[in-house]
């Protein structure tokens, strides 16, 4: 394996790994500002209203996208280990 051979291996793999993770971030993220837009509304200022539902939204988002994560995963692994 090459040096350029191995530079396109990490690059594939550092955006595959942005890729697998993208899913739990924008659930995460998309809920998290909903929930401080209801704190920010309501006055409730209690760290777990915010971090409860937010947790609970990315683990479900981890378990749908799971066999779409694998499945990227497992493509990235074949490639490599397919060689050039």
């Amino acid at each position: 394996m090459t040096e350029s051979q191995l530079v396109e291996l990490v690059r594939q793999a550092v955006i595959a790994g942005c890729l697998v993770i993208l899913p739990v971030l924008v659930a995460g993220l998309a809920v998290g500002v909903a929930m401080g837009l209801v704190q920010a509304a309501s006055g409730v200022h209690e760290p777990i209203v915010g971090f409860a539902p937010k947790a609970l939204a990315m683990a479900a988002a981890l378990v749908v996208s799971l066999p779409w994560m694998v499945e990227r995963l497992a493509e990235l692994f074949r490639e490599a280990a397919a060689g050039p």
